[in-house]
């Protein structure tokens, strides 16, 4: 209604219907219309979210899945080389078991560790289109890793001696000692296996490692059955078994690498692998710290189970869980090289936005995956024992651990990632601290209270175990999120303008092809 002034008073005036009516039409378009525009900039922006969600999948999964049939496949010739040693003798089980879990889990840690490196740089170079530095970085990562090793090839040829030192079982330590010999050729294959998946993985080329690693997985089955069941060649038929297959991978990349395979990554050998040694040795002992302070933590925990009353059992039992938790790990770690090369590339190409999203990714993606593994760790608790063993003692020990290997494994979803990301973009230093603080100022000694002190014997242990990894998990998330991305692209540039080469060909020519 509307008023007009008439003789002082305000009288009141009725519009006409049709006018009214047609008003209110016209008010009630614009607000379907006002209402309408804005939900249909809401669904943009969802099919916007969810596009981008699903394109950043799948540049992660493309990584990953390679990543991940490489990765349990290798680890999975170890754990198969545990379960036929298992049904051979209980003494060798646990030799076999504080070999794999002391010894080559203490070189692996550092060599895993320093071959980090060539993640990050092939990851950053790429990203950047240097991609004749690629090859270069593979070279000198080849170089510093091999002469590690020869340091470090007393830990294996002195097996025996230190595991008596230790304070082992005497029967134990002589098995021990015998199967230590048998890893050295296993371990150097390592050197060269782990760094060319690197190499690989960075330039989106590691589908090749995906089919070697299954191939060599279902050879590494082969061999064993006929060298233990067949031949009968038993303990030594076990580790022969596992130095055939590992080789069978390495032969295998250094084919599709030297044959062309990759020509703007791989010039052929040169005398510019031995400049800049010491800038990358030290990325390499930071990435050889964080690596090392979490896989030396494990094996120290099984060291302690050796200490307990029924040493057999409980070392067999406790090392049987962690690689359990360990291969189911290495399908994260498939995400976790994701996370490595996606991370490194967007620096790399100097697209910080563009690392934060694939992170949320990330996270998102293994979590899920966790979750996964958790029901059935849950699940099939009581019957995961008898897969490696026929000992009663040890599969009840594995199922009174279960659900804390349960809760472990969904952890293990989780920081392994971070780790991925704090490699990608050479946070590697702060992680060590990390690692230290997290595994041997809190998990170690929780562990050793609640094993010895209060008698929780093994699960004690596992407890300490897991408390750590918690705190770590929680350490690592508070890192990521409160980095600045801006001036980890700034680092990155320098760093890579600080080590480029030039090469004979032009990158520029090739970035299209790459």
């Amino acid at each position: 209604m509307v008023s007009e002034p008439t003789e002082g008073y305000l009288v009141p005036l009725v519009s006409h219907p049709q006018m009214s009516d047609r008003g209110m039409d016209e008010g009630s378009i614009e607000e379907r219309l006002l209402l309408s525009s804005k939900a249909a900039a809401e669904e943009e922006k969802v099919v916007d979210l969810k596009g981008r969600i699903y394109e950043e999948s799948k540049k992660i999964w493309r990584i990953a899945t390679p990543g991940v049939i490489s990765r349990v496949s290798s680890f999975g010739t170890i754990v198969i080389t545990q379960s036929f040693i298992g049904h051979i003798s209980a003494v060798d089980l646990a030799a076999y078991a504080l070999v794999q879990t002391l010894s080559v889990r203490f070189v692996n840690g550092i060599l895993i560790g320093m071959s980090s490196a060539t993640e990050t740089l092939c990851g950053q170079a790429y990203g950047a289109k240097q991609y004749h530095m690629m090859g270069i970085y593979l070279q000198r990562s080849w170089i510093i890793d091999l002469i590690t090793l020869v340091i470090l090839l007393p830990v294996f040829i002195f097996g025996r001696q230190i595991f008596i030192l230790l304070g082992q079982d005497e029967g134990i330590a002589k098995s021990a000692g015998y199967i230590s010999v048998w890893f050295i050729p296993f371990v150097i294959s390592l050197i060269f296996s782990l760094t060319v998946q690197m190499y690989l993985q960075a330039q989106q080329k590691n589908i090749i490692i995906a089919w070697l690693s299954a191939l060599q997985f279902g050879i590494h089955i082969l061999c064993s059955w006929l060298f233990v069941y067949v031949f009968e060649f038993g303990l030594s038929g076990a580790m022969a078994a596992l130095c055939i297959s590992s080789w069978f991978l390495v032969f295998g990349e250094f084919i599709y690498i030297f044959g062309g395979w990759c020509p703007h990554t791989w010039k052929g050998f040169t005398l510019a692998a031995l400049k800049d040694l010491w800038p990358v040795v030290k990325i390499s002992v930071s990435s050889g710290l964080m690596i090392c302070l979490e896989l030396w933590y494990y094996a120290i925990l099984v060291l302690l189970a050796g200490y307990m009353n029924n040493a057999e059992v409980a070392i067999s039992a406790f090392s049987i869980c962690l690689n359990i938790n360990a291969w189911i790990v290495m399908i994260i770690l498939g995400i976790m090289g994701a996370a490595c090369v996606r991370v490194a590339n967007e620096l790399g190409s100097g697209n910080a936005k563009a690392v934060k999203f694939s992170i949320k990714v990330l996270m998102g993606s293994s979590v899920s995956l966790g979750l996964f593994f958790w029901i059935l760790c849950l699940v099939f608790s009581k019957n995961i024992g008898y897969l490696f063993t026929n000992e009663e003692e040890v599969v009840q020990t594995i199922s009174d651990l279960s659900v804390l290997l349960a809760f472990t494994v969904l952890l293990g979803s989780i920081y392994p990632v971070l780790s991925g990301v704090a490699v990608g973009s050479g946070l590697q230093t702060k992680v060590a601290v990390i690692n230290l603080i997290c595994f041997y100022v809190i998990g170690l000694p929780l562990g050793i209270v609640l094993g010895y002190v209060f008698n929780l014997s093994v699960q004690g242990i596992w407890l300490g175990l897991t408390g750590g990894v918690l705190t770590q998990t929680f350490s690592l998330s508070t890192l990521i999120w409160r980095t600045n991305w801006d001036q980890e692209v700034s680092k990155t540039s320098t760093r890579l303008g600080k080590w480029y080469l030039e090469s004979s060909d032009n990158d520029k020519q090739i970035s299209g092809d790459a």
